[in-house]
């Protein structure tokens, strides 16, 4: 049975409240302020105890289709103009906060954590339940950058044949580590076997600060967003999530069947540096782009292969002309592939 979706403002406790017929479950209003609305997703616990996700949406009144977005690693959902974009097409909009991540995360968790991509399956399939039998919306676009991207799309290829998602955007999906390709080969092994016998190490991988300095308005950027959620020195790097993205690689390198079409976006260039460089603010200072961009056909039989000059490792981010751009490729794919009904 599809839920009545009703405008929220209910007050309890002093928070403007929406409720599902889900028993326990509840949006209350999202740390950006209204008219965003999170509820927390309660997940199995794991070997560090509770453990949830936080789904946050903004409703289109009469909307029946929607965007699911999934954030990267060291991340959060924090860019309302893309819910301005895809709320002004007539989208609601959703984006998921995986577990031990941004909202989800917990003092006793370790940030960012988790041994298997496939653990993040229990909050996405519960989202997407949420999205399309509570609040009735029957067309499904999700969005993933970064990580996000990678989980997203190794989650649609085991979802084939569901009609779950009906189009997969990526943004700088995390597709292959940035290093040679006999740097990863051969330090494959041993990364899985640490991962496996010791996943809570830690790794000297620390995150170039430099790119979330390009980013922040306190810093070089003019984007503002919590540090303490998405820390510019990042959070520490674990042997065993590093080896499951290591994992998810290699079914990606091997060829996912991705059942939907895919529109797949990535930087012209990259900037590998560990110091301040102007080319940071107009190029990917995360992932190589050209890796990325190679391996888009791996994903499914239905690619579409688009690459943003000037554009920064979150495309959304990049400079407003390039944005701009970024935003007519996804229309225009849109337009070609998920139209409106």
């Amino acid at each position: 049975m599809v839920a009545e979706v009703v405008p929220p403002g209910r007050v309890r406790g002093g928070a403007a409240v929406q409720e599902t017929d889900v028993a326990g479950m509840e949006f209350h209003e999202d740390i950006l302020g209204a008219p965003y609305e999170a509820a927390e997703l309660p997940l199995i616990p794991d070997e560090e105890g509770e453990v949830s996700a936080t789904l946050v949406r903004r409703l289109v009144e009469g909307s029946r289709q929607a965007v699911l977005y999934l954030h990267g690693y060291n991340d959060y959902f924090f860019q309302t103009h893309l819910a301005d974009h895809f709320t002004a097409a007539g989208f609601s909009f959703y984006a998921l906060d995986l577990r031990k991540y941004g909202r989800s995360l917990r003092p006793h968790h370790s940030p960012n954590f988790v041994t298997d991509l496939a653990a993040y399956d229990e909050e996405l399939d519960e989202a997407v339940r949420i999205i399309r039998e509570l609040d009735g919306h029957t067309r499904l676009l999700v969005n993933g950058h970064s990580t996000g991207g990678l989980v997203a799309a190794l989650w649609a290829a085991r979802r084939v044949g569901r009609g779950l998602v009906d189009g997969l955007v990526l943004n700088s999906p995390f597709l292959s580590m940035p290093a040679s390709p006999a740097v990863r080969t051969l330090g494959a092994p041993a990364l899985d076997f640490i991962g496996r016998a010791a996943p809570t190490r830690k790794l000297p991988a620390p995150l170039n600060p430099h790119y979330v300095h390009s980013l922040h308005r306190n810093h070089r950027g003019s984007w503002e967003f919590d540090l303490a959620l998405k820390p510019a020195e990042g959070f520490p790097m674990f042997a065993g999530w590093l080896a499951a993205i290591q994992r998810g690689h290699r079914q990606v390198r091997r060829g996912l069947s991705v059942d939907c079409p895919v529109l797949l976006m990535a930087s012209t260039a990259s900037t590998v540096t560990n110091r301040w460089d102007p080319a940071l603010m107009h190029t990917d200072a995360v992932l190589r782009a050209d890796d990325i961009a190679a391996l888009a056909p791996r994903l499914g039989r239905h690619v579409t292969t688009v690459r943003v000059e000037g554009g920064v490792h979150d495309l959304v981010l990049s400079a407003e002309s390039v944005r701009a751009e970024v935003f007519a490729e996804v229309d225009r794919w849109m337009a070609a592939y998920f139209p409106a009904p």
